[in-house]
Formats: C-alpha cells, structure tokens, sequence
C-alpha cells in the first residue's frame, strides 16, 4: 500500500474470489459457473462482433436490454436497471441505502462481498445468525431499522426462502430498503420480483452469470420501484454512464429471447444436483437441501480444507471457506454429468 491511500481503506480486506486457472486441465466446480455454452443467439451476436462500432459507447439507458427485462417480468422499463455485474448493482445498493449510518443487516453466513461492501463504505454492520442447521428465520429480521441484504438462496448454504417468507421480512421493515439477491433463484428457488409492485422498499438484484452461462460478460440487473431504480442510475450517471459494453447488451437481448433453452439447461442441472446429492450421501456426506446450481457438503470424517487441497491435487477444484461453521463444508458446483462423475470418482479414492 502507498503512504497516499486513505486510512480507512488500509484496513479494508478484499473479497477473494474463486480460482481461475490458466491450466484447463483442472475440473472446475468452484465458481459456481454453467458447465453449458450461451444460447446459439448469443453465440451468433459475439461471432458478429460488431467491430466496426466498437469505437461508439454503449447505450447510457440500455433501452433494448430493459425492455427485454421488463417484458421477461412484466414490469416496466422504470423499473429496471442494468448493471456491470450484479456486484455493482448490490455495491450501488449498500451506497444508495446504507452508506449514511443507517448501517445494514445480512446473515452471518453469506456470501462474502456483503462485509466487503460494508467495509468499503464504512457502513455498521449486524450479522443475524443462521439457525444451527443454517435456517434464515424471518422473525430474526422484524423491524431491524437498518437496511436487510438477503442472498436467496443463500450461497454457501443453498438453502432457500418462500415468496411468503421474504414478503414477511419486507412488511416488518417498510421504513428499509430490503435487498434480495437472487443469483441462484432459477434453480429452484422461488423470486421475489412480483412483490416489487407491492412494496416500494423491495429491490431484488439478479445475474446473466449463473443460468445463463454469461459470467465472463458481467451483466447484471436490479428490478424495483421506479424511485429506487432512480437512486441507482444517479450512482450510475455519477461514476460510469458506460457502465455495460456494446457487445454485452447485445448478449443479453439475445439470450431473453432465447429463455427455452437456458430453462433446459436449469432442468438439467438441477437433475444432476439431485443424483449428486444421492451419490454424495452413499459415501457417507451430509449435504444441505440446496436449491441452487451447487451443493454444500460435509464428510465426519474429512476435515474440509483437507478435502479441497486433496481433490486440488487430483484435478479438480472445489470452493472451501475458512470460517466458523462452516469450515469442514465444501461447495461444489454442478457441472455435466461426466464431471460430477470424475469428481465421485476421485472421492470415492480418498475415502
């Protein structure tokens, strides 16, 4: 660090995320990737390429992308807002929502830019505690004053929450904004967007990373009351108006008009989780009741790290997080058929 950064950022503690090997000989189930390619339309925008306009900016409204959304989840273009990543969608969120002592609320077991976000922006912090068998409870969250970030499901966990029960944590809390971020919500989760036009302090947070093998792209989007989306544009318009390339709106049109084939590809994960979490079991693992596109497991008699650092050394990578609770689990990602098959393979050799 040079002796010119601010102070408050020499304590700051960076998000760490998953491996990314140059070494393609790895099996990769550590970053919860599709193991399936875009959609042949989003195939066929980047083999255009539109070279030539690539010396124009993008769209500042990203008009074509948020009509797509909008008519995907029958709300309006208002009520839509297009992000570099939904990293920056929930980044502007705990700006706009928190950052003024307000301070926010988040599980302690989560996903793990929340506390970076936190730190970043000097906003107070309170960790509710997931139950023992890592439950989000919604009356662990009545009328918190504070803003409430949700992962839902929840990542490491998996575990997932109803409609009913996030429109309970909303309705306890109407003088807070209560962000749900649903990364994982098309692998059977249940999503919170039709609440948003009932409750104008729900804003729910969504990615083109995860079902819709997009996550080398960073696309992201928001879906809220027209005033909250507002908030967020002004964060925008204040940092990057270009915040989304040419070549990844185009993607991202293309990939709404294709939605059969990315809920083929959703179907067929989440009937490979299922075998997976069978097989698993067999071998003595206790897994949670994940219903997102990777599975939280613990073995008796493996401690996690161990685990990870042995399937390292036998090709594949598996995602373990040094922390309390949850330090003899491991998250691994469902991949194709003949991946989660050399995984059992390899752990049915260390056991």
């Amino acid at each position: 660090m040079s002796q010119f950064l601010n102070g408050a950022l020499r304590r700051l503690t960076p998000y760490t995320p998953g491996e990314q090997p140059r070494n393609q000989a790895y099996i990769k189930l550590n970053t919860n990737e599709s193991p399936y390619p875009p959609s042949p339309g989003v195939l066929a925008v980047l083999n255009r390429a539109e070279g030539e306009n690539l010396r124009l900016y993008s769209d500042p409204e990203a008009v074509e992308l948020r009509e797509a959304l909008a008519a995907r989840y029958g709300v309006e273009r208002e009520n839509v807002f297009v992000a570099n990543g939904s990293d920056e969608a929930l980044s502007f969120a705990f700006l706009a929502y928190a950052a003024d002592g307000r301070g926010v609320a988040f599980p302690d077991i989560s996903y793990g830019f929340y506390a970076v976000f936190a730190r970043l922006y000097g906003i107070p912090v309170r960790q509710v505690p997931l139950r023992a068998d890592f439950r989000l409870v919604p009356e662990d969250y009545n009328h918190l004053h504070r803003t409430i970030v949700l992962a839902n499901p929840n990542a490491p966990t998996g575990l997932a929450l109803s409609r009913d029960e996030v429109e309970r944590i909303v309705r306890a809390n109407p003088d807070a904004v209560v962000v749900v971020d649903e990364a994982y919500v098309d692998f059977g989760g249940e999503s919170a967007v039709p609440l948003t036009a009932r409750y104008p302090n729900l804003l729910v947070v969504q990615t083109f990373s995860k079902s819709r093998s997009m996550a080398g792209a960073r696309l992201g989007y928001a879906i809220g009351d027209a005033a909250l989306i507002q908030d967020l544009e002004a964060i925008r318009f204040s940092t990057n108006p270009y915040n989304v390339n040419r070549l990844t709106l185009r993607a991202g049109a293309a990939a709404l008009a294709e939605q059969d084939y990315y809920d083929a590809n959703c179907a067929a994960i989440v009937d490979t989780r299922a075998d997976t979490k069978r097989r698993l079991e067999a071998l003595g693992f206790t897994c949670t009741d994940s219903r997102a596109n990777f599975l939280f497991a613990r073995h008796p008699a493996a401690d996690g790290g161990d685990l990870y650092r042995r399937l390292k050394e036998r090709g594949v990578l598996v995602r373990r997080f040094d922390a309390p609770r949850i330090g003899d689990y491991i998250r691994i990602t469902i991949g194709t058929r003949a991946q989660m098959d050399a995984l059992l393979e390899r752990l049915e050799g260390l056991l």
